[in-house]
């Protein structure tokens, strides 16, 4: 079994920061990569940025330049830095956590509010 703690959401005004962590714990083997999903209301859950075992990076159109993540594999963590905060990436923040290239474990959600 594998739990994702999440932490590092709340209220930021826009053109502000947040940095989300997520550590993994657990049966941890196999990790083919973790990043960052999230989900405002009445949407769908989208990709945010991952990042593979290899290193490999994606992200979404309207964060790249803006958002940053990264990966300490001795800690199992994965972080998301956000900047330049708009209130359009106001939403709840899922850590993704997929193993062996088809197992996919989640976090609890963090809400991140971006508003003045």
């Amino acid at each position: 079994q594998i739990q994702l703690v999440e932490s590092g959401g709340g209220l930021v005004q826009p053109g502000g920061s947040l940095r989300l962590s997520c550590a993994a714990s657990g049966s941890i083997f196999g990790i083919s990569a973790m990043g960052w999903y999230r989900q405002a209301p009445g949407k769908q859950r989208e990709l945010v940025a991952d990042m593979t075992s290899g290193g490999i990076t994606n992200y979404v159109e309207s964060v790249k330049g803006r958002f940053t993540v990264s990966r300490d594999n001795a800690k199992n963590t994965v972080y998301l830095q956000m900047n330049s905060l708009k209130p359009e990436d106001t939403a709840v923040y899922y850590c993704r956590l997929r193993r062996l290239g088809v197992y996919d474990y989640w976090g609890q959600g963090t809400q991140v509010t971006v508003s003045s």
